[in-house]
């Protein structure tokens, strides 16, 4: 049987003799709100329903169904913040993560400055253009993770997938609304 116990900050489990960690709970969590903030921040200014002007848009035959949003971000940003959190656990090893944790800090500000562009500012063409350096940024932080942990990097793929769907989306919606 498998035995669990905690250590300062630091949760270990046992299974079959064989030693799982997560090496600190509190930069776990404090990783993955880190990023669900981005995501809260974005929707101060993010308007979809009924009489709004994104309601008013016309848009795509491929546009999903808007509940589909709020759980695939808050996925993601969960994530996002796993994602840092393996990277922040090599940086306590002592492998160089500087320039990766920039990247994704840049990624993850303009991830929460694309809401202010497409849905504050109301322009699908301000949202394209913040949208296309984002996914140049997490392509960018993906490639620069692979360097300090794979894992880190193979669970930002579902993000950038996302993105890129979500790139042909606005592009779609700045053609159809001139």
């Amino acid at each position: 049987m498998g035995k669990d116990y905690q250590d300062a900050g630091r949760a270990v489990f046992m299974e079959s003799g064989k030693k799982k960690l997560i090496e600190s709970v509190p930069i776990l969590l404090g990783s993955i709100i880190l990023c669900s903030l981005a995501g809260l921040l974005g929707t101060l200014v993010t308007a979809t329903g009924p009489g709004s002007w994104y309601d008013i848009l016309v848009k795509p035959s491929f546009n999903p169904p808007s509940w589909v949003f709020g759980p695939a971000w808050t996925l993601l940003y969960i994530l996002m913040g796993i994602s840092l959190y393996l990277v922040l656990m090599e940086w306590r090893k002592g492998t160089e993560v500087r320039i990766p944790l920039i990247l994704f800090g840049i990624q993850l500000a303009l991830n929460a400055l694309w809401s202010f562009l497409f849905f504050g500012l109301q322009s699908p063409a301000a949202g394209l253009a913040g949208i296309l350096v984002l996914w140049v940024f997490i392509v960018a932080t993906i490639v620069s993770f692979l360097r300090v942990s794979r894992p880190a990097a193979i669970i930002l793929l579902p993000y950038l997938a996302w993105v890129s769907f979500a790139s042909l989306l606005n592009y779609a919606i700045f053609i159809l609304n001139p």
